[in-house]
């Protein structure tokens, strides 16, 4: 019995280290959690459409947070404090730890236009994956981009959507466009 007691904590000790080693080499590390940095715009939704246009605009000042809820019980798992958008209407949320067990987004809070914030239906909130256990190498997670929508639809964008195919596709497909 001595024999094989020797022989398994030899064992024991050897998959330890080949362990290490590989958290190592794949970057990991036990002590060190792991830092995301969320990267997102925030846009205006110029032709009432819920997506993004040529002539959409960026918000500059809009406000937004990133909750993270377990997938079993829905408790909250994160919340990072609010980010407001800068230039171009872009954010960065840095995020410690790893949320593997979670479902996480990035939801619009506020618009600082008056002119431009009412909540997009569809686009209010963006999902991001917040874990290195995804086969995703890096720290960097791009969330789709989010936008408000103008309380009044500007003038050119019956051209634009034209320009996109919208409105002949709508004409195709009759009252089934509307659903």
């Amino acid at each position: 019995m001595g024999k094989a007691y020797a022989n398994a904590i030899a064992f024991l000790f050897f998959a330890t280290c080949i362990s290490s080693c590989l958290d190592v080499a794949s970057g990991r590390s036990v002590a060190k959690p792991n830092k995301f940095m969320v990267v997102g715009h925030v846009y205006c939704d110029t032709c009432r459409v819920e997506f993004e246009t040529k002539i959409s605009q960026p918000i500059i000042g809009a406000i937004v947070k990133l909750e993270c809820r377990n997938r079993t019980d829905e408790s909250l798992t994160y919340e990072s404090p609010e980010i407001t958008t800068g230039s171009l209407g872009a954010y960065i949320i840095e995020v410690k730890g790893d949320y593997q067990d979670s479902d996480c987004e990035v939801g619009l809070v506020k618009s600082p236009r008056a002119d431009c914030n009412d909540l997009t239906e569809d686009w209010r909130k963006a999902r991001v994956v917040l874990t290195s256990l995804d086969g995703v190498s890096g720290n960097i997670r791009y969330a789709n981009n989010i936008g408000f929508k103008k309380k009044v639809a500007l003038p050119e964008c019956t051209k634009v959507l034209t320009e996109m195919g919208y409105y002949e596709l709508r004409d195709e497909l009759g009252s089934e466009a509307d659903a």
